[in-house]
C-alpha cells in the first residue's frame, strides 16, 4: 500500500493482453468443437453441409485471431491501426467479462485484472490521437479525494476549495483552471453519470478505484474515458490521493 506522499506504480496492460490471448485461443477451440462435434450429424443431412459449416466457423475463428492481433499491435505501437474504436467496444462489452472469469480460474484478483484493463483502455483511447478542445473535456473526481475532516464540501462545486493544500483537490482545481477544463467531484456512480449527461463532454478523464473506473468506462462507452487510479494510503474511500502529474500529462496528450 502506498504511503502518504508517494504513489503506486502505474498498472501494466501486459496481464490483460496475455489473458486476452489465452481467451482468444479458448474461443477458437470452442468454435472448432462447435463445428467438429455436429459434423457427423450434418453429413447425414447433406454431404456438403459439414464443409460449409466448417468454413463459417473458420471465418469466425479468423475474426477472433485477427481482432486479438489488431488489439495487441495497437497497444504495442500506440497507433490506431484499424477500427480501434470498435475494437475497444469489443474489449469492454465482451472480452472483459470473459477475461475476468479467466483470471478467476488462474487465481488472479479482480482488482489486478481491472488495473490492467484500465491501462489497456487508456492505451486504446490514446492510440486514437484525439485532440479535444478544453471546454469539451471533463475531469471527474471521487469525493474521497477530499480530506474527510474538511468542513467545506466541494461536491458539485470544486471552486469552493480554500486551497489549503492538505489534499490533492487544490492541485487538481488549479490544473483545471490553468487549462480551462471542466472539473467535477461526484459522490458515486449515479451522480457521475448525471454530471456526464449534463456536461456532454467529448472526453472524460476520470479518477477512481479499479471497480468504479471499470464500471464507469463500460457505462460511458463509446465516450472515450482515460482512467487514472487513485491511491488509498488510509484504506478504500477515505482520504485517497492521486498523482496530479499523471492528470497533467494525460490532459496535455489530448488537448487541442
Amino acid at each position: 500500500m502506498a504511503s502518504k506522499g508517494t504513489y503506486q506504480k502505474p498498472p501494466q496492460k501486459r496481464l490483460f493482453v496475455a489473458l486476452m490471448g489465452v481467451t482468444c485461443l479458448l474461443v477458437v477451440g470452442l468454435i472448432y468443437l462447435g463445428w467438429y462435434i455436429p459434423t457427423m450429424g450434418l453429413a447425414n443431412i447433406h454431404p456438403d453441409l459439414p464443409r460449409i459449416v466448417g468454413m463459417v466457423f473458420a471465418v469466425l475463428s479468423g475474426i477472433a485471431v485477427l481482432g486479438t492481433a489488431l488489439l495487441v499491435l495497437t497497444t504495442a505501437f500506440g497507433k490506431d491501426i484499424l477500427g480501434t474504436k470498435f475494437m475497444r467496444g469489443v474489449v469492454i462489452k465482451f472480452l472483459l467479462p470473459l477475461i475476468e472469469q479467466m483470471g478467476k480460474l488462474c487465481g488472479i484478483s479482480k482488482d489486478t485484472i481491472r488495473q490492467s484493463f484500465v491501462a489497456m483502455n487508456n492505451s486504446l483511447v490514446i492510440s486514437q490521437r484525439l485532440k479535444v478542445k478544453p471546454d469539451r473535456i471533463l475531469i471527474l473526481l471521487p469525493h474521497c479525494l477530499q480530506l474527510a475532516e474538511c468542513e467545506i464540501k466541494v461536491t458539485g462545486e470544486i471552486n469552493k476549495c480554500m486551497r489549503c493544500g492538505r489534499c490533492d483537490i487544490m492541485g487538481l482545481a488549479d490544473l483545471a483552471q490553468r487549462y480551462q477544463v471542466d472539473i467535477s467531484v461526484a459522490t458515486g456512480g449515479t451522480l457521475a453519470r448525471k454530471v456526464i449527461i449534463e456536461k456532454r463532454p467529448k472526453l472524460v478523464l476520470a479518477v477512481a478505484c479499479e471497480r468504479d473506473l471499470t464500471s464507469g468506462i463500460k457505462d460511458c462507452y463509446p465516450l472515450p474515458v482515460i482512467g487514472v487510479l487513485n491511491d488509498r494510503p488510509f484504506g478504500p474511500c477515505f482520504n485517497t490521493r492521486v498523482d496530479v502529474e499523471k492528470i497533467d500529462a494525460a490532459l496535455r496528450s489530448v488537448l487541442a
